[in-house]
C-alpha cells in the first residue's frame, strides 16, 4: 500500500506505516530529513490527513487501501475509533435542494445534508431543484458542519496528484507554468475532460504523473456510465474513493508519542498538546528542540498557557461510539488543579427531570462537574438554588482530555447514579451491550467500562 500522510500525526504515522511494510509517498522535506532516507513521489493508494480540529484523521482512497489502513489504526489503542462515511470524498450524488442559506443552498444527499456554494453550482439553483453534485470536502461524523459540495465533477487519484475535470479541456490548473507544460508529454486525457495537476505534481516525475493520469482515466469511465444512467432522488451515482474517519482518544495520542519517539525527540503529551490548540504546535517544537526529555505530561503548564483557566468557559463535548458529538452544556471553570483537573459550574434552566435521577429540574439549580485529565469517569453533582443535593451522576467514558475550550471523551453508555436518598444505581448496561453487538465498542473497551462502573458503584455504596 502506498500512502500519503499530512498533519500533526505525520511522523508517528509514517513510522507506523513503514514499520508495517507499507510505502509512504509524497512526503514533505522535514519528514525526508527526519527519517534520513529517500521516499518516492509516486501515486498514493490512500490519503491520510489530520482533521481540521486535529482530533483524528480522514482516510480517503482505494477501498482495499482504506481497509488495510483501518486495520492498522484500529489496533493502535483501546480508545481509537473508526467510522465509514456514506458520502465519501469525490462521491457524486443526485441531490435535492432543500433551502437557501447564506451564499449557497443546503442539498439533501442520500439522507445527509450538504452545502453547495452558489459560486460552485452548475447554474442557477433553488429549493426543489434536482442537482448532480460532488463531495468536495467531506466532514467527520463528530463535526457540526455539512460536507461541502460542488457542481463541477472531477475524478483523480488519492491526494490529488492528477485530477480530470468534466466539461473542460487542456490544463485546468497546475502549481506553475513549467509543471503545466508536462501535460504535453503525457497521454491525452479522455475527450471532454481537462487536466488539473495538484500540489506535489511539480516534484513528481513523468512516470508518476503518467501513472496518475492512467488511474484517473480508468475512474472516468465508471463515472461517465453513472452520469449517463437513470438516477433517482438521493442516489449515490458514483464513489471513486472510500472515506473513513478515525478518532484518536487520549491513550491513542500518547501511544503515537511513543511511536514518534522512535524517530525523533518527543516530549510527553506531544500530540495531546497539539490536538488541543493550533497555537501550541510551534511552542511544542521549540520545547523539544531545547529540552526534549519531558517524561510526564505538564498539564499545569499547558493549561496556564493555553487554557482552560479559572473564569474560562468550558464545553463538555460528549462523543458517542457511533461517531456523533453532543455538547452537554457549557459552564464556567471555577477551579483548576495543576495536577490535572478542573471544576465546571453550570446554572440550569427549569423543565423536565435529570436523566436517571428522577429529580425535578428547576430554575436556579446548579450542576458542578469535576473533570480530571486521563480519568475514565467524571461526576456531576446537582443541587437546588438553596444547596440541597438532588443527586450525583457519574459518567463512564474514555480517558478525558481537557482542551482549552472543551473537555472531550467518548461516552461508554454505562453510568452510575446516586439518588438524593443515598440509593446507588448502575444504569444503561443494555446500551453498552448493544454497542458491542453493533461493533461500535470493542469487547476490551466494554470490559474496561464495566470494571470502572463496578469500582464506582462500590465506592458510592
Amino acid at each position: 500500500m502506498r500512502v500519503r500522510v499530512r498533519g500533526i500525526y505525520t511522523t508517528a504515522l509514517t513510522r507506523l506505516l513503514t514499520g508495517a511494510g507499507h510505502e509512504v509517498v509524497q512526503v514533505s522535506a522535514p519528514i525526508r530529513e527526519r527519517f534520513d532516507r529517500e521516499f518516492s513521489h509516486t501515486v498514493a493508494d490512500c490519503d491520510l490527513r489530520t482533521t481540521g480540529d486535529r482530533q483524528g484523521l480522514e482516510l480517503s482512497g482505494d477501498p482495499e487501501a482504506v481497509a488495510t489502513a483501518r486495520a492498522l489504526l484500529e489496533g493502535l489503542e483501546i480508545d481509537t475509533f473508526a467510522w465509514d462515511d456514506t458520502l465519501a470524498r469525490g462521491a457524486i450524488v443526485e441531490g435535492t435542494v432543500r433551502r437557501e442559506r447564506g451564499r449557497g443552498v443546503v442539498v439533501d444527499c442520500a439522507g445527509t445534508e450538504g452545502f453547495l456554494p452558489f459560486d460552485d453550482a452548475d447554474g442557477y439553483v433553488e429549493a426543489g431543484d434536482s442537482v448532480k453534485v460532488q463531495v468536495a470536502e467531506p466532514t467527520p461524523p463528530w463535526s457540526d458542519r455539512e460536507p461541502t459540495l460542488t457542481g463541477e465533477v472531477g475524478v483523480g487519484t488519492p491526494a490529488g496528484l492528477v485530477r480530470l475535470v468534466a466539461g473542460r479541456e487542456g490544463v485546468v490548473d497546475a502549481p506553475d507554468r513549467e509543471t503545466a507544460g508536462l501535460v504535453d508529454l503525457l497521454d491525452d486525457p479522455p475527450e471532454g475532460w481537462g487536466v488539473e495537476l495538484g500540489g506535489g505534481a511539480d516534484e513528481a516525475g513523468l512516470d508518476a504523473l503518467s501513472e496518475a493520469l492512467s488511474a484517473a482515466r480508468e475512474r472516468t469511465r465508471a463515472v461517465e456510465d453513472a452520469l449517463d444512467g437513470d438516477a433517482s432522488e438521493g442516489d449515490v451515482l458514483a464513489s471513486p474513493f472510500e472515506t473513513l474517519w478515525c478518532w484518536f482518544g487520549r491513550e491513542s495520542r500518547f501511544t503515537l508519542d511513543g511511536i514518534r519517539r522512535e524517530v525523533t525527540e518527543t516530549m510527553a503529551g506531544h500530540h495531546r498538546i497539539k490536538a488541543g490548540s493550533e497555537r501550541a504546535s510551534r511552542p511544542v517544537d521549540f520545547v523539544e528542540a531545547l529540552c526534549p526529555a519531558i517524561e510526564e505530561f505538564p498539564f499545569g503548564v499547558v493549561s496556564e498557557q493555553f487554557g482552560p483557566g479559572v473564569g474560562d468557559g468550558l464545553a463538555i463535548e460528549h462523543g458517542k461510539p457511533d461517531g456523533r458529538l453532543i455538547t452537554l452544556g457549557r459552564g464556567e471553570v471555577s477551579e483548576v488543579d495543576p495536577d490535572g483537573s478542573v471544576v465546571v459550574r453550570r446554572e440550569m434552566t427549569g423543565g423536565g427531570t435529570y436523566d436517571a435521577l428522577s429529580a425535578t429540574r428547576e430554575e436556579g439549580d446548579v450542576a458542578v462537574t469535576t473533570l480530571s485529565e486521563g480519568r475514565w469517569w467524571y461526576p456531576t453533582v446537582y443541587r437546588s438554588d438553596e444547596g440541597a443535593r438532588k443527586g450525583t451522576y457519574v459518567n463512564v467514558c474514555t480517558p478525558i482530555e481537557l482542551f482549552p475550550t472543551a473537555a472531550r471523551y467518548v461516552d461508554l453508555h454505562v453510568d452510575v447514579v446516586k439518588h438524593s436518598d443515598g440509593r446507588v444505581e448502575r444504569v444503561d448496561d443494555d446500551e453498552l451491550d448493544a454497542a458491542v453487538a453493533a461493533g461500535r465498542v470493542s469487547e476490551a473497551l466494554a470490559d474496561r467500562a464495566r470494571e470502572v462502573a463496578a469500582s464506582i458503584e462500590r465506592a458510592l455504596s
